[in-house]
């Protein structure tokens, strides 16, 4: 065999082992998990948040998710992870909330 048709067929294994990895990985896509009845991979973009799913699940109310969700966006537009209390209380004010009673006892 000259040095050329080694190359060849070299080239050609390579091009099916791609193919095949990537026919591999299709069929993974395409698995369903069925003690769930769910799809085992979403895709991006797809899955639930545990604070979407808690919400969902009724662990937290409306107002609380808003909430969660006002702070996620204020951490996201400001690249901060941990927003003082001032810039929560900021968040607060931005929803509405406004101090129209007295303060009360903390339960």
């Amino acid at each position: 065999m000259t040095d050329k048709s080694m190359d060849a067929d070299r080239k050609a294994d390579d091009e099916q082992q791609r193919a095949d990895e990537e026919r591999r990985r299709a069929e993974r896509r395409r698995v369903v998990d069925r003690r769930l009845g769910l799809d085992r991979r979403r895709g991006p973009g797809r899955r639930r948040s545990d604070s979407r799913r808690a919400a969902e699940e009724g662990e937290m109310t409306d107002e609380q998710f808003e909430f969660l969700m006002a702070i996620r966006q204020y951490q996201e537009a400001n690249r901060r992870h941990f927003p003082s209390w001032t810039e929560v209380l900021d968040v607060v004010k931005a929803l509405g909330y406004r101090k129209v009673a007295e303060p009360g006892d903390l339960e």
